[in-house]
């Protein structure tokens, strides 16, 4: 257990709840089961007061990325997000200490943000590319 989040499972209602507000979520769908995540090996972390969530996952990218990936991240929490991702990477590398890369993809037409990824970066995380699809791919490497 850390100061924000603590480990969970993918289908946790209040994560699944969340999950259902990201913006990557299939909002038309009415899904049988509340999984959320996807397949591969998981991580999944709940906010403090049941406010945010944060999935890891392990698993053979279609993509060509390699290392764990940032499925999910929901902050409605009055924490800093930055602080959270932080703590979240911890939780990460403590799960697959042999690991070097975490990842993620921001679609930049979905976030309000005139700096997509902001809270990552301000995380140590880095800008390395974007996909055929035109989202960013941000990493860090340890």
């Amino acid at each position: 257990m850390g100061r924000y989040w603590v480990s969970t499972k993918d289908g946790d209602r209040y994560g699944f709840d969340l999950a259902r507000r990201h913006y990557s979520a299939e909002k038309n769908k009415r899904p049988k089961i509340r999984q959320f995540v996807g397949p591969g090996f998981k991580l999944v972390l709940l906010g403090f007061m049941c406010r945010a969530v944060f999935a890891w996952r392990k698993f053979i990218d279609d993509s060509g990325q390699v290392g764990v990936n940032c499925s999910i991240f929901r902050n409605e929490s009055e924490h800093q997000s930055s602080d959270m991702i932080r703590e979240a990477m911890e939780f990460a590398f403590d799960k697959w200490p042999d690991e070097r890369r975490l990842y993620t993809f921001v679609n930049p037409k979905k976030v309000k943000s005139r700096n997509p990824g902001y809270c990552f970066l301000c995380a140590g995380w880095r800008k390395c590319g974007t996909t055929k699809s035109g989202l960013i791919v941000l990493e860090y490497c340890r």
